[in-house]
């Protein structure tokens, strides 16, 4: 019998969170257990940080699990990720290591294959983040751009930009989009989305400011406002009913999501605007399913899944006019001339009462999104592997 390929993942980012890497490594971990076939060949290894969640698809014997960390210290994501981890691969290698979370170990010198965004060079290079985190992030994500074994792009407009800025050979980048899945768990374990109005638009995603969220509302505010004593009307929609509901953590420095909410509804003397930081699942298949439009206006993305999970439900996404937004959407979107309230509020207005459009999105939005899927991005990271 041949020996099984030993696969390391580094898995600390779905202890407790589901957004970003995390949603990507635990949509990988699904589909890896629906394919009983790989366990004649593979042997995924799951390195974790301070603990091993209880998801149920961690039950499969693919899957050995380590947590790595000293007893009686506290968990340290430095300790574990650039030390533990890379000390313990010495002793006990495995053939190929994923690092999803953009850097390489500097110790650590097997195979590798790393996922880089242009996001990590920003963010390494951004005076609202503490040193040591910038200096960490530029250091590690500069490291993995020289030593890594393989580079994984999630769009060729990522990889356009990781070549730019890493000064890095295309032929060791290879690109993966990421899939939608969360129509497929709406039809399999339908919801009561059919009994909530459709009178509202959403944001989905951490609020970054890049993402322009304040801005959003902002746009929002401006679009329901009343003009010369009567309200703002659009044709099909019921402005003094239409509502803003914004999920996901703020990422301003300071936090100023939750104050401006609160501002603009007193203004408005109504609850117009419903911000929350963290919903489950179901309940976030519910609100895609219901919402009249998805407002996600971001300066750079690396891919972006929310409007890509709107879409999958016929929602029509609103998004910046860049080039990723025209790689990934081309038709099915709704364009951001600008990022300001102004430019938004123009392209949601365009989004609720272009008709045309917005059927055509509704109907063939939920078949264009199928090809981006995670059997597909899954096929393709095991092919890069071997």
């Amino acid at each position: 019998m041949s020996r099984l390929i030993k696969i390391g993942i580094e898995c600390e980012s779905i202890e407790n969170d589901f957004w970003g890497v995390a949603r990507i490594i635990d949509r990988l971990l699904r589909e890896i257990d629906r394919r009983p076939e790989l366990q004649k060949k593979f042997e995924f290894h799951l390195f974790f940080k301070s603990r091993i969640p209880k998801y149920d698809y961690l039950n499969n014997p693919i899957f050995k699990k380590r947590v790595l960390r000293v007893p009686l210290l506290p968990a340290s994501f430095s300790l574990y990720y650039y030390v533990y981890l890379p000390v313990l691969l010495w002793f006990k290698p495995i053939d190929v290591m994923f690092f999803p979370n953009y850097m390489l170990p500097l110790i650590f010198f097997g195979k590798s294959i790393v996922m880089l965004t242009d996001d990590i060079y920003y963010e390494s290079r951004n005076p609202k983040l503490p040193f040591k985190y910038r200096l960490a992030y530029r250091i590690f994500s500069k490291w993995a751009s020289i030593r890594a074994s393989q580079i994984m792009a999630i769009s060729e407009t990522s990889k356009k930009e990781l070549v730019r800025l890493f000064k890095i050979k295309p032929e060791r980048i290879w690109v993966n989009y990421l899939g939608v899945d969360l129509v497929d768990s709406f039809q399999k374990h339908p919801t009561k989305s059919e009994q909530i109005a459709n009178d509202y638009i959403l944001f989905v995603g951490q609020a970054f400011p890049r993402r322009h969220l304040k801005e959003t509302i902002l746009a929002f505010e401006k679009l329901i406002t009343q003009q010369n004593g009567h309200p703002y009307k659009l044709e099909n929609v019921s402005m003094s009913k239409l509502k803003l509901i914004a999920i996901g953590p703020d990422k301003y420095e300071p936090s100023l999501i939750k104050d401006l909410v609160s501002e603009i509804n007193l203004k408005l003397n109504k609850e117009a605007i419903v911000y929350k930081e963290h919903i489950k699942d179901d309940e976030l298949i519910d609100l895609y399913a219901g919402a009249k439009a998805l407002i996600y206006i971001s300066d750079r993305e690396a891919f972006g899944l929310p409007p890509m999970e709107a879409l999958s439900f016929g929602i029509p996404p609103v998004i910046a006019d860049n080039e990723l937004g025209h790689e990934l959407f081309g038709e099915y979107a709704f364009y951001a001339e600008g990022s300001d309230a102004g430019g938004i509020a123009k392209a949601i207005r365009e989004s609720l009462t272009q008709t045309e459009k917005i059927a055509k999105i509704k109907i063939d939005g939920p078949e264009f999104v199928k090809k981006y899927n995670w059997k597909n991005f899954t096929d393709k990271f095991i092919k890069n592997l071997i």
